[in-house]
């Protein structure tokens, strides 16, 4: 391989370095002892090179989906923090400190939302990653390649595992505030004007019957 030089414009030096460049390769392809392989060795050869690009294009695609759903759980538990929060404080805190922790509300809804979102971006190169990681995997024990198929398939069941992690957290989380929301949303209506639920410990109480001497007139 050529050497680039210390100082160069690459606008102005690589189109006359590439050519120079490839050439290179291509020479040293045609010295190289692969020529004398078989076509078997050839091909075990390439799935192993397959299974490596796969590998890295799963490595990258979890690292990024789980980073995404680690920043949603984040953002879920902390709306969980603050409905609990303004539960417990809606009973005390006037109208326009209500409306404040509303916006602090809102905006955490919104954070969710965008992280939402990125989790589906991030899930669908995820799934592509994992089903080309199982063809190069397939590829690679079809070719004679044992060891570079079972390193894919090892590396497929630890990246799913991760992710499967990850989206149980998620789940859970997303329990919780559907749990918290729940609530808030009986704690209102109760709290409606001339709107009451009845509950065994709070049942309207049967009509005393008012003592005789209280109806008399004097």
């Amino acid at each position: 391989m050529l050497p680039l030089p210390a100082r160069f414009h690459l606008h102005t030096y690589l189109p006359t370095y590439l050519p120079t460049y490839l050439m290179s390769v291509f020479l040293s392809l045609l010295q190289s002892p692969l020529l004398s392989l078989s076509h078997e060795d050839l091909i075990k050869r390439a799935a192993s090179l397959a299974t490596d690009g796969a590998n890295t294009f799963l490595s990258q695609t979890t690292l990024a989906f789980a980073e995404a759903l680690t920043r949603y759980n984040k953002a879920v538990y902390t709306l969980v923090s603050l409905q609990q929060r303004y539960t417990e404080l809606a009973p005390r805190i006037t109208g326009s400190e209500e409306d404040a922790v509303w916006q602090v509300i809102v905006g955490a809804r919104v954070k969710i939302k965008e992280q939402q979102e990125a989790c589906l971006q991030f899930e669908a190169k995820w799934l592509t990653a994992v089903k080309l990681s199982e063809m190069a995997a397939e590829a690679a024990y079809q070719a004679g390649a044992d060891q570079a198929s079972v390193t894919a398939r090892t590396q497929l069941e630890l990246c799913q595992g991760r992710v499967e992690e990850l989206r149980e957290q998620a789940v859970r989380a997303e329990g919780n505030l559907a749990q918290i929301q729940a609530e808030d949303i009986r704690r209102q209506r109760q709290a409606e004007p001339g709107r009451e639920t009845p509950t065994p410990a709070a049942a309207p109480a049967p009509e005393e019957e008012i003592p005789e001497q209280y109806l008399r007139e004097d």
